[in-house]
């Protein structure tokens, strides 16, 4: 058995032991003490040596890990590790499980929400357009914030103001899916949706809750799309659509003149966009450059001021909707947003969504 790394968490230190290539098995031995003989005996004595000087070195570049810090967002753990090799991999996920917090409570518009309340709350954060191509289903994805979430049970679907129920709610494990009778806060449920759910939408058992924090931020990346194939208009269309509910990218659409502008974090999603258009919906698109530095959301004082309606003149060839009908400005550089702030200063600009 040779020396193949080692890992570290607390007190605790793990060294990986490989076989040779006619053994091929590995091993895992615990230290609370990398000073003891024992580990010479084991690896040898320059192993020992190095794994005691780079474990020094750990403990003084390293702050000592503090959970209370950790869960209030103020420290990171670090691992080392390579998935690669299956190295350190056992040894984060164990961290993992000691470290991680229960659910926690999180603020509505009207009250915080503790997870261990009673009646079931919880908030779409992520949707996903087809999951399976063969069957365009779609997806929203809800994590529970109290209460538990029962097969077959009416919701309350706060925005809509309606109820659903869910007959096959689904849990996840990598790419296995399974349908499930009953979740509990913290977990992840994925129900089979027809465009009921947009990101930030609640379900209750009743109570008229608006969960805080699922803003869209401000992209970094803007282009144009266009149809590269007229004869698939409908199919362009609802792709984007779909594509767009997914929060990966953002549709803008100018007032002026009603073309569509897509606003991404990264440059490569536009490939990734221009793909899933062509393959899961048959329809075909090209991108031109659009200058756009910030996307602003617009939020006037007075809706009916002057000087709004001076903004909106002005500004008109640089104003859009988003997917929401929100007014948006999209600004082409930083000294135009400071000098539109200066100009109209009852007309407020936001660079997320969730505008307070």
């Amino acid at each position: 058995m040779t020396f193949k790394g080692f890992t570290t968490c607390g007190s605790k230190t793990s060294i990986c032991l490989a076989g040779t290539a006619e053994k091929n098995i590995e091993e895992t031995i615990a230290f609370s003490d990398v000073n003891s003989p024992e580990l010479e005996k084991i690896i040898g004595i320059k192993p020992a040596e190095k794994l005691r000087e780079e474990l020094e070195l750990i403990d003084e570049v390293y702050p000592k890990f503090d959970r209370e810090a950790y869960l209030s967002g103020k420290l990171q753990p670090v691992f080392f590790g390579s998935a690669l090799n299956n190295f350190g991999v056992r040894e984060l996920l164990d961290c993992f499980i000691a470290i991680a917090p229960s659910p926690r409570p999180k603020e509505s518009e009207s009250r915080l929400i503790d997870p261990t309340e009673t009646k079931m709350s919880g908030f779409v954060f992520k949707i996903h357009a087809n999951m399976d191509p063969k069957h365009r289903d779609r997806l929203a994805f809800v994590k529970i914030v109290s209460g538990t979430f029962e097969r077959n049970k009416p919701y309350l679907h706060v925005r809509q103001n309606k109820n659903l129920k869910f007959s096959s709610p689904n849990a996840f494990f990598a790419e296995k899916k399974e349908i499930v009778d009953i979740s509990y806060p913290g977990d992840i449920v994925g129900l089979h949706d027809t465009g009921n759910f947009k990101i930030g939408d609640t379900l209750s058992e009743g109570e008229a809750l608006n969960f805080k924090g699922i803003p869209s931020f401000s992209p970094e990346h803007f282009r144009y799309i266009n149809n590269a194939d007229p004869l698939k208009a409908k199919q362009l269309d609802k792709g984007v659509d779909q594509l767009m509910d997914e929060g990966v990218a953002q549709l803008f659409t100018l007032e002026l003149n009603n073309r569509k502008v897509i606003g991404t974090v990264g440059a490569l999603q536009y490939e990734v966009i221009q793909y899933r258009l062509e393959h899961e919906y048959g329809a075909k698109c090209t991108y031109e450059n659009f200058p756009v530095h910030k996307a602003c959301w617009v939020k006037p004082n007075d809706p009916k001021s002057e000087e709004f309606k001076e903004f909106k003149r002005i500004k008109q060839k640089f104003l859009a909707k988003d997917k929401y009908n929100q007014l948006v400005f999209l600004a082409d550089s930083d000294f135009t947003i400071q000098m539109t702030q200066s100009k109209f200063p009852s007309v407020q600009l936001f660079f997320t969504s969730e505008m307070e």
